[in-house]
C-alpha cells in the first residue's frame, strides 16, 4: 500500500504546476548543433544562487543529450524570468449558523493557509552563434513557495528545466 501512495504523490507533484510552450525556426537544422555556452551578458532577473542553479541543472541535462559546453559554441543560451508574488487562494473555512421558525442567520469566513507563492515565467532562448538568429525558444510557467528553502528550489528548477529541455530538439 505504501508504494502506491508514494507513486500517487510523485505523480501528483510532477503532473501539475508547470506549463511549457515552444517556438522555433522551422528552417533550422537542429541536428547540426552539438556545442553550447551561455550568452555572454545574461540579465536573468534571478538571484546569483538561483542563476547558478539554472546553469548547473541545464549543463547536466544538456550533457545527457550529448551536448558539449565549449568556448566557441554553435549555440548561445540566454535565459530570463518574469516573476510576481501571488497570494495563495487556499483557505480553511469556518462558519456559524442557526435558524428556526423560518428565520436563519449565518456567518462564514476563511483563514488563508500555505503562504504566498512566486509565479514565475522562465524563458530559454537558443541562438545560432554564426547567424546571430534565435532558432529555439521555450517558456515555462510555474510556481514555488515564496520562502522555499534551497532543496525545494533545486527540486523546482530541476523539474521545470527538465520539462523545458524535453522539448529540444523540436519534432519538425
Amino acid at each position: 500500500m505504501k508504494p502506491i501512495v508514494l507513486l500517487f504523490g510523485l505523480l501528483l507533484l510532477t503532473s501539475c504546476g508547470t506549463t511549457v510552450a515552444v517556438d522555433y525556426d522551422k528552417q533550422a537544422e537542429f541536428s547540426q548543433y552539438t556545442t553550447y555556452n551561455y550568452y555572454p551578458t545574461i540579465s536573468s532577473g534571478l538571484s546569483e544562487l538561483d542563476e547558478q542553479r539554472v546553469r548547473t541543472i541545464t549543463d547536466s541535462l544538456l550533457r545527457e543529450k550529448g551536448f558539449v559546453k565549449a568556448d566557441t559554441p554553435q549555440l548561445y543560451i540566454n535565459f530570463f524570468t518574469k516573476e510576481q508574488l501571488a497570494v495563495n487562494n487556499n483557505t480553511i473555512g469556518f462558519g456559524i449558523g442557526g435558524g428556526g421558525g423560518n428565520v436563519g442567520i449565518g456567518v462564514g469566513g476563511g483563514i488563508p493557509i500555505g503562504g504566498k507563492k512566486v509565479e514565475q515565467r522562465l524563458t530559454f532562448d537558443f541562438i545560432d552563434v554564426v547567424k546571430d538568429d534565435l532558432v529555439f525558444q521555450v517558456t515555462a510557467d510555474g510556481t514555488y513557495k515564496e520562502r522555499a528553502n534551497p532543496v525545494q528550489k533545486d527540486t523546482y528548477y530541476a523539474r521545470v528545466i527538465s520539462k523545458m529541455l524535453a522539448k529540444y530538439p523540436p519534432k519538425q
